[in-house]
């Protein structure tokens, strides 16, 4: 017995025990898995909402890859397979006078401003982060605390 006494520390240990069975399964990596898909879908809804229409094409060219594991970090990839996008997200130079018969007109402007469907749709999703999240953790946290 030592000077401070003895305690039965057994109650813990359980607890211990349970969370490590948990966190250390796949159901946690099943869980993370599954929210941070739907994180990515919410993104490529919000993508797709933001971008603008003329063929259809640009639209439905989004494509959502992952989740990816790297260490301590979950990440998602979305992206367009249309190689125009960049100049329609960010803008692009064209030659002033040049004649283009897809639309039967020539060019008058040096620049075209971007539209930045992405850095809005991005913008949204990171304000919808915490509420697609939260639930998840709270119920993760829950089953952590049941015996």
């Amino acid at each position: 017995m030592s000077a401070f006494g003895s305690f039965d520390d057994e109650e813990f240990q359980a607890f211990a025990k349970h969370v490590n069975a948990v966190v250390s399964g796949e159901e946690l990596k099943n869980e993370l898995k599954k929210s941070v898909k739907n994180v990515g879908e919410t993104y490529k809804r919000n993508a797709q909402a933001n971008t603008p229409v003329k063929t259809g094409d640009l639209r439905r060219s989004w494509q959502l890859k992952g989740p990816f594991f790297s260490g301590l970090d979950i990440s998602i990839e979305l992206r367009n397979s249309k190689n125009y996008a960049s100049f329609v997200e960010n803008g692009h130079r064209q030659k002033v006078g040049q004649y283009v018969p897809a639309i039967g007109k020539r060019l008058k402007a040096s620049w075209v401003p971007g539209q930045h469907f992405l850095q809005r749709a991005t913008d949204q999703t990171s304000g919808q982060v915490p509420e697609l999240l939260t639930p998840i953790i709270w119920d993760m946290l829950r089953r952590l605390m049941d015996d």
